[in-house]
């Protein structure tokens, strides 16, 4: 069922037609300068996570370590093919604001992107994320593989009863095999690497996200082995061992990259929120 189905708004907004072509997005990563596109390395997987405005997803993601092959922003999750940012805007696509990651399980588990998607947003505001009002900005996880399924699903139970004991909400993230996935515009693509001080609305909920801590939860064989890592190991060893990991056990999320809101009056971008009613603080 779509997104309209579901919010029974189907007699009330039309969803846009689709589009013949796809919006030109680059060829390469900001970044890392590596292929935006597929194929990516054999033995990469990929999965898709919405948490807001992409903008400062994406960061959270590209900074998470060597297993990150390539990272990319655009719309899944709606009807309408080959969508533009504008039409995303108007909440008539159906489609939400994600962060496709390309990644590595021999060097980063999965269980570590987990921790970052949980910590890195509030995941009871339903179609919102603080400020940022709309469908587009609505919390999914969308896997490609029964395993990252299965996972997400059990990270999702396991942080809610995290969020209970603090006093917060359900939990309204939506997990799902992934759907299509739509590159959004180039402009928009590491928007907070091209603009260090654009905006970034992400803000966690202060609760720390157990999933796949501990000695055997976040060390993958390969970078185990690897003499590059090996140094740095032994000390995670060593330490884990007397309890102050920062992922360890009762210890409070790792706040990646916070930065306040930021205005650059040379760029006229503006992040347009539907309803067309809720007026967005978004702009950089």
């Amino acid at each position: 069922m779509s997104i309209f189905g579901k919010l029974d708004l189907s007699g009330l907004l039309a969803p846009i037609p689709d589009r013949p072509n796809p919006v030109a997005h680059g060829a390469r990563h900001f970044v890392n300068g590596r292929p935006l596109d597929p194929p990516f390395p054999g033995g990469t997987e990929r999965v898709l996570f919405g948490m807001g405005c992409f903008w400062g997803a994406e960061r959270k993601f590209w900074r998470a370590g060597e297993g990150v092959h390539v990272t990319a922003v655009g719309y899944a999750g709606g009807t309408t093919k080959n969508p533009t940012y504008q039409d995303v805007c108007t909440g008539r696509t159906g489609h939400a604001e994600v962060v496709l990651v390309a990644y590595d399980p021999a060097v980063l588990r999965f269980a570590e992107l987990l921790r970052i998607f949980w910590e890195s947003h509030d995941p009871t505001q339903g179609m919102r994320q603080g400020n940022d009002v709309g469908t587009q900005y609505r919390s999914v996880i969308f896997t490609t593989t029964p395993t990252q399924q299965a996972a997400a699903e059990e990270s999702r139970r396991a942080y809610q009863t995290a969020l209970d004991a603090q006093g917060f909400g359900p939990v309204t993230t939506e997990i799902a095999p992934a759907p299509p996935f739509y590159y959004a515009e180039e402009y928009h693509q590491q928007y907070l690497a091209k603009n260090p001080g654009g905006y970034c609305g992400l803000g966690g909920t202060g609760v720390a996200c157990q999933v796949g801590v501990g000695r055997r939860g976040l060390i993958p064989r390969k970078a185990a082995r690897s003499p590059r890592f090996a140094p740095a190991l032994a000390k995670y060893l060593g330490m884990a061992d007397q309890g102050v990991l920062a992922t360890g056990a009762g210890a409070a999320p790792q706040n990646h990259d916070t930065i306040p809101e930021r205005r650059n009056p040379t760029n006229p971008i503006r992040r347009t929120q539907w309803p067309s009613t809720q007026k967005s603080t978004k702009k950089s």
